[in-house]
């Protein structure tokens, strides 16, 4: 997942101890050394690490043959086995250590901090994956999903990004909240078993891992692109959708390009507009072609009874000239679509009709921000129109708001970071939880999860714009983190799978991650909360009357409508806030205005929450949306 990957690592780790071993590499390159003879089975070289014939033997794979040949097949075999050697793996007692040491920190820094001004994290629990990819599901529950790991030490890259053949696999689970934390709570939804074409022809879960994905207009998730397995990490073709209702994935034809580390969105017109990502040569090759979901003379389905079987994509017109991977897009109030890339000048604007792409001004600042948050801000009863980029840069805590054409500059948070996760409240607030010092680095070198714990803390953006810093989440989660917004009004944290592993209580469990929850200060102010009893079932229309029923029609002064989120690496295509106006009321019933069009809201599924005068918002409930009535 990482470019400096488990491959990096190990070839270096295992260099030294094989210079060492055998002073002939010096005259040759290692994989060009003859093996030992018959008669001396072991290297002669006291002072390093001795491999037998018959280790190496037992060590060679045999799709690293086929993938490589002989010789480098037997160099692959001989770091590992030199990694082994210098490497015993990561203590349990360790791993049990600092899980205490950071919940005994954060039980201490969080007291001075009152729970009805700044929320709280409550629920701190295990999971069986990872959660580098998650979405919110129509239904409540939260798919997430990764890969199968190939090392259990954080001091290591656990995923599979250099490997070739099946250990490079994906995994998913769905978690039901209504369930609990235990581990019944979840349901393995393995991703269904594919050809991977990396010439091995062995199939396996499809490796879905740093894919990009968005909603379908009936609920479903759209997952595209994936990891081939070596250079650095590779595109695969991949083009599934997830059903929430069955928990069945559905395969569609292959994208035109490989894609690992892309990104996606959902047009106004309910098709995923799909581009970046690495190609199926390696890392640093990007693919800049923009392809389309379902493609343009194949209609859009917003049937959550029927899943989509083998669509066909197509590719547009013109390119999306990105030179680095995962750029935030969002759909705006315009129709268009708008893309942020990391890069300062990589900033583009689409147009899915006439499939046009133009240049925008560059983002203020110069450089390149890493992966960091962006969000569509919210604009009263319309779609958003204006931007926020922030995070990215650890040395630069700056945001920057991009509207009608134009950046400006906008209220600064306390430090900079990268990877954080930033959220929009129900009631309008923004709320950024995770963020790191850099990929794979927590402040004190590559892979070792000892972190600079600033990072753990979280920003709340009052309605005033200003930034003020708030509780302490358990885990300094950084690069591959995550964070959701409930139905409940709860955030769900989680992700990093490295600190996941370096704080796990049993490593053997088969729990490798784990799920924080923090209640935002709306959830502590006392009282009662607004009830939502009852909202339509099937399509609503734009610009219509939306019935909805409340048990506390005294305390609905308003109603608003939140895109669930699906993130992975800060990126979020989805989100947005739309408040809707109450234009009767009569007992029970409130009779509710949705947004004027597809524009201002793509058509899918959508939490609606009733708000008191104080932003306490009720337990949401869904509504989908769509042309017509």
């Amino acid at each position: 997942m990482s470019r400096r990957g488990r491959w990096t690592f190990a070839t270096g780790c295992a260099a030294i101890v094989l210079s060492v071993t055998a002073p002939a590499v010096r005259a040759a390159p290692a994989h060009l050394v003859p093996l030992p003879s018959a008669a001396r089975t072991v290297d002669p070289h006291p002072h390093g690490v001795s491999i037998t014939k018959e280790q190496l033997a037992k060590e060679v794979r045999p799709e690293e043959v086929k993938a490589f040949g002989r010789p480098r097949a037997e160099q692959l075999a001989r770091d590992r086995i030199g990694l082994r050697a210098v490497d015993r793996g990561y203590p349990q007692p360790m791993r049990t250590r600092s899980l205490q040491r950071l919940a005994d920190s954060q039980k201490e820094q969080n007291a001075g901090f009152d729970a009805k001004t700044f929320g709280r994290f409550t629920d701190y629990f295990s999971s069986p994956d990872y959660g580098d990819h998650v979405a919110l599901l129509p239904n409540g529950k939260v798919l997430l999903f990764s890969f199968e790991a190939v090392e259990e030490s954080p001091n290591k890259e656990t995923a599979p990004t250099e490997v070739i053949g099946r250990d490079n696999a994906g995994r998913a689970f769905v978690w039901d909240p209504a369930k609990g934390t235990g581990p019944d709570a979840f349901t393995n939804v393995q991703p269904p078993v594919v050809p991977v074409d990396d010439g091995l022809d062995e199939d396996r879960a499809a490796p879905i891992f740093c894919a990009g994905h968005s909603y379908l207009p009936n609920g479903m998730v759209g997952i595209f692109g994936g990891n081939l397995g070596g250079n650095h990490g590779a595109g695969a073709h991949l083009a599934l959708v997830f059903d929430p209702w069955t928990n069945k994935w559905y395969r569609q034809q292959d994208m035109a390009e490989g894609r690992w580390y892309p990104s996606v969105v959902t047009g106004a017109d309910g098709r995923q507009f799909i581009t970046s990502g690495h190609g199926d040569t390696g890392w640093g090759k990007l693919s800049r072609s923009i392809e389309r979901f379902p493609a343009k003379g194949t209609p859009v389905s917003d049937d959550p009874a029927k899943g989509p079987i083998q669509q066909a994509l197509d590719t547009w017109k013109v390119k999306a000239e990105y030179m680095a991977d995962y750029p935030h897009l969002f759909s705006l109030r315009d129709g268009l679509i708008y893309g942020f890339g990391r890069n300062y000048n990589e900033q583009y604007v689409f147009d899915p009709q006439a499939e046009t792409e133009s240049p925008l001004r560059s983002r203020p600042g110069g450089g390149m921000r890493n992966y960091g948050s962006a969000v569509a801000l919210p604009n009263g009863t319309n779609g958003p129109d204006s931007v926020l980029i922030l995070g990215g840069d650890r040395n630069d805590p700056k945001t920057y708001k991009f509207s009608g054409g134009r950046w400006t500059e906008d209220t600064a948070r306390a430090f900079g970071r990268t990877q954080d996760d930033t959220l929009i409240f129900p009631d309008g607030r923004l709320f950024t939880v995770n963020g790191g010092y850099d990929i794979r680095d927590y402040g004190n070198g590559l892979y070792n999860p000892n972190a600079d714990e600033k990072y753990r803390q979280t920003e709340t953006r009052g309605l005033d714009g200003a930034w003020r810093l708030g509780p302490v989440q358990r885990l300094p989660r950084g690069y591959h983190s995550n964070a959701v917004l409930l139905p409940d009004g709860r955030i769900m944290v989680t992700g990093d799978e490295l600190q996941e592993i370096a704080n796990n209580p049993n490593i053997k469990s088969g729990m490798n991650g784990t799920i924080e929850i923090y209640e935002p200060p709306y959830l502590h102010q006392g009282g009662d909360r607004p009830v939502l009893t009852d909202v339509p079932a099937g399509r609503q229309g734009y610009n219509a009357a939306l019935r909805i029923r409340t048990g506390t029609p005294e305390l609905a002064e308003k109603a608003v409508l939140m895109a669930p989120i699906t993130s992975t690496h800060s990126v979020d295509t989805s989100q947005r806030r739309i408040e809707l106006d109450i234009t009767s009321r009569a007992g029970n019933q409130l009779v509710l205005r949705t947004p004027p069009s597809a524009k201002d809201a793509p058509p899918g599924y959508y939490l609606l929450f009733l708000l008191d005068e104080r932003g306490v918002p009720s337990v949401a409930k869904w509504v989908r949306l769509g042309p017509g009535t």
